[in-house]
């Protein structure tokens, strides 16, 4: 349940609404949520505390939500959100691409894929400077050396940036170079990473892990809304199964699901989810026809060369086409 707390409440009358809850054994937090403080519990509350608690000063109102994570559903927020940096904007009606390379390899690399995408209707930027690599002898990116470049590329071009934060120390000094955190799907239930996500002040692009339910996947949302950070945006990555064709299986139900029960807006990530160059077009088109606020796709000047993921990655030309038929499809669709 959310207990609403009065806009003008004086600090000192929380502290009765805390006692209250205590009293009936009922576990609670505090957290800023629609401009305004919340409490979220645990549990539904009995009439007699509910009676109790709307007599206290400090109480506006009290809701009940179905959803184990009242924050993130859409019963809390019916109208959805919207994400916002400069000119790029995700949500209902505001459909955005992110492209770019899986990592940041030189200066002059990310320029110039940057100016490529843009052209082509990007509306942010994607490179790794932290790398989460299965082998320990790979690439691990380049680090605050990749942050810098980011920064560079994104004043000359006006991007917005989405890089990859792997620690708590991480988010920290991606949220001074970068406009949004990334939170990879090795690290989709680390909660205290996410807890960090919550104390920032940047958005958050959140994958999915691959092997998480969609319920659990909510609640790791729920965790970086709980700390007073609602710029959430969910990426679909696709999902562990005995399936080899493709790198990860691409739920078709799950945009769809995910728009059905929460307000967070929801994005696709083609790239991994297929593996392969060849099929990362026509993963997309089926994610724009499901519904998607955006997509996140992997693009790079040279795939044969790239230092990380080439194999996935589009050139600049196929990307540009890939965004034209999904434009069409989107107003085919209606979305």
């Amino acid at each position: 349940m959310i207990i609403n707390i009065h806009l003008d409440a004086p600090p000192e009358t929380l502290g009765q609404v805390a006692d209250s809850l205590a009293q009936a054994n009922i576990r609670a937090r505090q957290t800023q949520f629609g401009g305004r403080t919340v409490i979220v519990t645990e549990s539904n509350l009995d009439e007699k505390t509910c009676t109790t608690l709307l007599k206290m000063q400090a109480v506006e109102s009290i809701v009940e939500i179905l959803d184990p994570y009242p924050l993130c559903s859409l019963q809390t927020r019916p109208q959805r959100t919207t994400i916002r940096i400069r000119d790029f904007a995700v949500g209902p009606n505001d459909f955005s691409i992110i492209a770019g390379p899986c990592t940041v390899e030189s200066e002059k690399q990310v320029l110039t894929t940057a100016e490529q995408v843009k052209a082509a209707g990007a509306k942010a930027l994607r490179g790794g400077a932290f790398k989460p690599r299965t082998s320990p002898y790979a690439f691990q990116g380049l680090k605050l050396e990749g942050l810098k470049i980011l920064q560079k590329v994104s004043r000359e071009t006006g991007l917005v940036t989405v890089t990859e934060a792997m620690s708590s120390e991480e988010v920290k000094m991606v949220s001074e170079y970068a406009d949004v955190v990334q939170i990879g799907t090795r690290n989709a239930q680390n909660y205290r990473l996410l807890e960090t996500c919550g104390e920032a002040r940047v958005p958050i692009l959140l994958k999915r892990g691959f092997s998480n339910s969609l319920d659990e996947f909510l609640m790791a949302a729920e965790y970086i809304l709980a700390g007073g950070n609602e710029q959430v945006i969910l990426c679909e990555r696709g999902i562990r199964t005995f399936e080899t064709y493709v790198r990860y299986t691409l739920p078709a139900g799950a945009v769809p699901a995910l728009k059905l029960t929460s307000h967070l807006p929801v994005i696709v990530d083609p790239s991994h989810a297929a593996g392969r160059a060849d099929l990362v077009a026509s993963l997309s088109y089926a994610s724009v026809a499901s519904g998607a606020d955006g997509l996140l796709v992997e693009v790079h000047p040279d795939p044969k060369h790239a230092l990380c993921d080439g194999r996935q990655s589009l050139t600049p030309d196929e990307f540009s086409k890939m965004v034209r038929i999904c434009e069409g499809i989107r107003k085919a669709v209606g979305c």
